[in-house]
């Protein structure tokens, strides 16, 4: 009898967790979307950074203006070259520009040399290249 119980226990388990992991509890792509909209939008330098590094990774166009704004007036170097990664992801025409403009505008060496990096990988399709190393200077300045 006891172990019937404990098969039946067993099995509900199995049953629960199955229905849990197999994808039925999914958060829908959209409120991911928002929650890394407003993480742009925060203080905390390291939330932004990956936020933005996130909303690259997913192509979010309702991002490219934060972005853009990130890209233009943040004092942190992490949060700028995560932005002009993310422009360079998403591929947006507006955000696309923006990090070209950053090449001759930006006041930070190191902003506009990965700048100039991702711009020029992107124009000849190699963007592989320029995100690996764009990642890796993100890591080293933070």
């Amino acid at each position: 009898m006891k172990n019937k119980k404990m098969f039946f226990v067993l099995t509900l388990l199995v049953i629960l967790m199955t229905s849990v992991f197999a994808g039925s509890n999914a958060i829908p792509t959209d409120i991911i979307e928002e929650n890394y909209l407003v993480g742009v939008g925060s203080t905390n330098q390291g939330l932004k950074v990956s936020s933005a590094y996130f909303l690259g990774e997913i192509k979010s166009s309702k991002a490219v203006i934060p972005l853009m704004k990130i890209l233009r007036e943040d004092k942190c170097d992490g949060a700028r070259l995560a932005a002009a990664l993310a422009l360079v992801k998403i591929g947006d025409a507006r955000g696309v520009y923006m990090v070209k403009r950053t090449v001759d505008f930006n006041d930070c060496d190191k902003v506009r040399k990965m700048a100039k990096h991702l711009y020029s990988a992107y124009l000849i399709g190699d963007e592989q290249t320029a995100i690996r190393d764009v990642d890796f200077a993100i890591a080293a300045l933070n």
